[in-house]
């Protein structure tokens, strides 16, 4: 996964003109991000990976609710999940992109009003 990961990666980071498929893989990224909630996921799995029911707790929402937010997140191939006997643990495709959702909150936080009033 990894590898299939960079070879996409460099294809749709080349100096040209912006391609379809790189404009839909950024949209769906933005989908993704668009909800607070899937925004808090994706930040708390960076972190370490975690189970639904864990990670409902910490976001203070319900297991359906989280589990609706998981689909969605897993549809956008952001993240993969592994089974531990009878439990399901969810994780980041790739440890990159834990370094791009920093990546991206720092250089958003750099430039957004509320991000310099002390609000993050």
């Amino acid at each position: 996964m990894v590898g299939e990961m960079a070879t996409t990666t460099s294809a749709l980071t080349e100096n040209r003109a912006p391609s379809d498929a790189a404009a839909r893989v950024l949209a769906r990224f933005g989908h993704a991000l668009s909800d607070a909630t899937r925004a808090r996921l994706l930040l708390s799995l960076r972190s370490s990976p975690g189970y639904p029911a864990d990670l409902a707790e910490e976001l203070g929402v319900s297991r359906q609710n989280l589990s609706n937010h998981l689909a969605c997140l897993r549809g956008c191939g952001l993240v993969v999940t592994a089974q531990e006997g009878r439990r399901v643990r969810y994780a980041l495709t790739d440890a990159a992109l834990g370094h791009a959702l920093g990546d991206l909150l720092a250089a958003v936080a750099a430039v957004d009003p509320l991000a310099k009033e002390g609000h993050l």
